[in-house]
């Protein structure tokens, strides 16, 4: 069963493997209740497969999640059930990366306000002439696995300085510098978020990080909403400690009232966490996560 949805490339391989695919979102008591029949499902954010549907799963042998993160998986507890979980690491990689290099270029030269304001008829010619480069900035990375290689590399080959700290990476092969997190937080023009959201941890970026960051840095989120704390952030906003900021994750999705605040400033560029919703990533991630299920239930 697929609950989130798969690009027809995906559902079309596991169908000419001999697989029968019910695509149907569920609600969390219908999943309960439905998954029973099935051998595997396929996920993205929105189905929380926990510990009582993988009991109710009796028949599961795999679990698989289109993208990146698998938050919204009891991992630990279908591998003590013997049950194969999977996700695509890469196939939404380099979408993500362009985002993230596109917010920065959006907040740069106010990409994000000028064209609301030229829609009402204006000309802030005068307003926005303070634009900035991205090239000969220092770019820090938190987090350089799959996407924050690819930011990596679009960023050198925009004459950007890049440093990063990733306790998990040894060796970038790339023109990297590997330091420490406070390194990155107090020598980085650009810094871009590319870690998962921990809930036993909590925010990886609060005011205390604020603090150790260059007056007038940069920020971009596209990682995980909860990975920042967003009340710090706003402080940050109004202080001028960040100058700008671009995300694409939040706290709460779709956002709450309480985040009106951080949404609407002038000095914020938003997106509805669509970095992977691109056709070729979307289509990546179909392909993978049908050949890895395949291979599972066809053996």
């Amino acid at each position: 069963i697929v609950t989130d949805g798969i690009e027809k490339v995906g559902s079309d391989l596991m169908k000419k493997a001999g697989l029968e695919v019910v695509e149907q979102k569920l609600t969390p008591e219908e999943l309960l209740s439905e998954i029973g029949k099935y051998n595997a499902i396929i996920v993205r954010s929105a189905t929380k497969v926990t510990k009582e549907v993988i009991d109710a799963g009796t028949q599961l042998q795999a679990i698989g999640r289109g993208g990146v993160g698998v938050d919204n998986i009891d991992v630990e507890y279908a591998k003590s059930k013997g049950i194969t979980t999977y996700n695509t690491p890469g196939a939404s990689s380099i979408s993500v990366a362009e985002l993230a290099i596109a917010h920065m270029f959006a907040v740069s030269r106010f990409l994000n306000t000028s064209t609301m304001e030229m829609r009402q008829g204006k000309w802030p010619k005068k307003e926005y002439a303070k634009g900035m480069e991205l090239t000969g900035k220092t770019l820090g990375l938190i987090g350089i696995g799959n996407i924050g290689k690819e930011v990596a590399k679009r960023a050198l080959g925009l004459s950007m300085k890049v440093i990063a700290h990733d306790p998990w990476v040894k060796d970038t092969g790339m023109d990297v510098k590997l330091v420490s997190k406070d390194e990155v937080l107090k020598n980085s023009d650009f810094i871009s978020l590319h870690i998962p959201f921990i809930k036993t941890e909590g925010p990886s970026i609060t005011a205390t990080e604020f603090a150790k960051m260059k007056d007038g840095v940069v920020l971009i989120n596209c990682a995980r909403g909860g990975v920042v704390k967003e009340a710090d952030l706003l402080e940050a906003l109004n202080s001028g400690k960040v100058k700008y900021t671009g995300i694409d994750v939040f706290e709460n999705e779709p956002p709450t009232e309480a985040q009106t605040a951080l949404l609407n400033h002038p000095r914020v560029s938003v997106t509805p966490h669509i970095g992977a919703q691109t056709d070729e990533a979307q289509d990546r991630v179909g392909i993978e996560i049908a050949e890895k299920l395949v291979a599972t239930l066809t053996k």
